[in-house]
């Protein structure tokens, strides 16, 4: 934590305060990722976190080559260092607002309030805001998140391997969800409503000892601070260890959908291959664009975004220097 800053540049000239050639919203492994890679390239980065990251409760991260098993907190850490080692900002603080510059002081395309009040001014803007999960509401299951009660197979399959495990379904796209998880453990079984899932669909979890269970959920039960299973409201008890889920995954994209940028009706931007959204210097990367990126995903996304976001700021800057030079030529 020591490393975030609230720096405001020392300087004679008024318009340099606060100024950037990029402002990173999100601070988590595709905010760092693209900061990095900007800092590197001689770009003025300012990243403003603050310092919630969604994977906070998991003790863990896996699947990230070369990091394979690190805290989350530890990966985060290491890459503030990295980050502030080539000079950029890291600012603890809330962005309330983005915003077309008020001045054209030094080319300043944006405005980026933060809660505090304070202003930063930049020439473009990545958002890596990422997203959150809404869990359904069955008492107790919050409470477990991330601890017995997962999401992603791929991210903790391995940890809860040959454990009674059970999958909260109950669509077509959850009965597929259990069939993966089926991977990792012999014993699974899946929560489903009344009268579901589809004959062919219960046929093929049957066909791989798939058990299913009907009914709703009432709570989960945990006893010495271990998932024991499952209390439906028939009142029946199902022993598991280990509960999976699809949360619905909803982006925190408010920022970008108050500047404009096309967003669909669940509040997903659009955006093309390197994050760029409809709007132009505003760019996204990782979660808040992508639901299904994985940490390490994530950090590629921002790199690439990155890459994209010194290119733009390089044609900008031709297009200056020209216009200075030779304005017949701009």
């Amino acid at each position: 934590m020591a490393l975030f800053i609230a720096r405001i540049e020392a300087s004679g000239d008024p318009s340099c305060v606060n100024r950037y050639d990029i402002i990173v919203i999100g601070g988590s492994a595709a905010g760092l990722s693209a900061a990095l890679v900007l800092s590197r390239a001689r770009r003025s980065v300012a990243v403003v976190d603050n310092d919630r990251p969604r994977n906070a409760p998991a003790t863990h991260m896996h699947g990230f080559l070369g990091s394979d098993g690190l805290p989350p907190a530890e990966l985060l850490a290491a890459g503030r260092a990295e980050v502030a080692g080539y000079g950029a900002d890291l600012i603890r603080g809330t962005v309330t607002k983005v915003e077309p510059s008020a001045t054209t002081a030094q080319a300043a395309r944006f405005d980026v309030h933060l809660e505090d009040a304070s202003t930063l001014h930049t020439r473009s803007v990545l958002v890596a805001t990422g997203l959150r999960d809404e869990l359904p509401a069955i008492d107790g299951l919050a409470e477990r998140w991330a601890r017995d009660v997962l999401h992603c197979p791929y991210c903790h399959g391995w940890e809860v391997r040959d454990r009674p495990i059970g999958v909260i379904g109950g669509t077509g796209e959850t009965v597929r969800y259990a069939q993966i998880v089926r991977q990792w453990s012999h014993d699974i079984v899946y929560f489903t409503p009344t009268d579901t899932p589809a004959d062919t669909e219960q046929s093929e979890l049957v066909a791989r000892a798939i058990g299913i269970v009907e009914g709703d959920i009432a709570r989960v039960v945990v006893e010495d601070d271990r998932l024991r299973g499952v209390e439906m409201t028939d009142g029946r008890a199902v022993s598991r260890e280990v509960l999976f889920l699809p949360p619905r995954f909803v982006p925190n994209s408010t920022l970008l959908a108050d500047l404009g940028c096309d967003v669909d009706a669940d509040g997903w931007p659009g955006h093309d291959a390197t994050g760029a959204t409809s709007v132009p210097g505003i760019w996204v990367a990782g979660n808040v664009g992508n639901p299904r990126a994985q940490v390490i995903t994530a950090a590629g996304e921002g790199s690439a975004a990155a890459i994209a976001i010194n290119a733009a700021l390089v044609a900008d800057d031709v297009r200056n220097a020209t216009r200075d030079y030779a304005p017949d030529l701009a």
